[in-house]
Parts: C-alpha cells; sequence; structure tokens
C-alpha cells in the first residue's frame, strides 16, 4: 500500500511539473511573438521616417542648395537607418539620425519662404507624426521584452529555459539620451 502512495505522489509531481512547463513554455513563446511584433512596428515606422527624407531633402535644397554636407549627413543617417540590423544597430542609426534631422531644421530655420512652404510644412507635419509612432513602438517594445526577459530569468525558469531555446533580447536604446531627449524642433 506504501508502495502505491509513493507512486501516486511522484506521479503527480511529475504531472505538476508538465503543466507548470506547459503553461511556461506557452508563456514565452507567446512573449516571443509579442516581442516580434513589436520589433516590426518600430521597423515599419523607421521605413516611413526614411521614406520622407527625401522629400524633405529636396524640399530644403530648393531653399538652401549650398548646404551639401547637411543633405550628405541626412542622407548617410537615412541609410544607415534603413541597412541597421537589431535593436543595438537602430538605436544607433537614431542617434544620428536625430543630429541629421536636428541640422536640416536648424538650416530651414534660416529661409522663410522654405517655412511658409506648403509643401515643407506638410513633411514636417508628417515627420513630426511618425516620430511620435516610433515613440510609441519603442515603448511597446521594450515593454515586451522586459516583460520575456523577467520571464527568463526568474527562478526555477532560469534553470531551463535557455535549454528550450529562449534567450533574452535587446531592449531598443539609444547611447546617447541627450540626442533624443530634445525632438527636432518643428515650427508652423
Amino acid at each position: 500500500m506504501e508502495f502505491i502512495i509513493v507512486i501516486g505522489i511522484l506521479v503527480g509531481l511529475v504531472v505538476i511539473a508538465g503543466i507548470y512547463l506547459w503553461a511556461t513554455y506557452n508563456g514565452l513563446v507567446r512573449l516571443n511573438v509579442r516581442v516580434d511584433e513589436a520589433w516590426s512596428d518600430i521597423t515599419v515606422q523607421l521605413k516611413r521616417r526614411a521614406d520622407l527624407i527625401p522629400n524633405l531633402i529636396e524640399a530644403v535644397k530648393g531653399y538652401a542648395a549650398h548646404e551639401k554636407a547637411v543633405f550628405e549627413n541626412v542622407t548617410k543617417a537615412r541609410a544607415e537607418t534603413l541597412s541597421a540590423q537589431g535593436p543595438a544597430e537602430a538605436g544607433a542609426a537614431e542617434n544620428h539620425m536625430q543630429q541629421a534631422l536636428k541640422s536640416i531644421f536648424a538650416v530651414a530655420e534660416a529661409y522663410p519662404q522654405l517655412q511658409a512652404s506648403q509643401n515643407f510644412l506638410q513633411l514636417q507635419g508628417e515627420l513630426v507624426d511618425t516620430e511620435d509612432k516610433i515613440q510609441a513602438s519603442r515603448r511597446f517594445y521594450n515593454g515586451g521584452v522586459r516583460e520575456l526577459n523577467t520571464k527568463i530569468k526568474v527562478f526555477p525558469n532560469t534553470l531551463f529555459v535557455r535549454g528550450l531555446g529562449f534567450t533574452e533580447r535587446e531592449f531598443f536604446e539609444v547611447s546617447e539620451p541627450a540626442a533624443i531627449a530634445e525632438p527636432p524642433r518643428v515650427q508652423f
């Protein structure tokens, strides 16, 4: 009779452990998919902003053609943003893009006719909207990464989740917070 009780307890423990592993695995899969979706949202917004940049350059170029270095820096930052692979590279590219956008808007401030241009004003509005969407997507992504990383690091998950193929994800951070502390100045 004692043997049956011991077997029953062992079977119960195995069932509980199996349910725990199943629930943990499914939770990690859900979080992983959520993080992938959030990263996809960020890349869509970064691409949208990159698509606006050539039009912005052309609008400014019409009034300030002699500002070649500014246009080259913006074009270089755009290319860096489009080629970034993963959050770390995207964060570095984001620093460069913010600096480049600040410089192009500084040039634009010197030309009142440009600031009155309907095309330029529309591009500025779209750029501001896109910047807001990038920030929102970034917060959503980083929240998902935080949840996933926490679930991976907590005990007892930390003992076995890496064996299931789950690893911690990188946050989308910029290396120079001052570069994005103040968004590009846009005046209407």
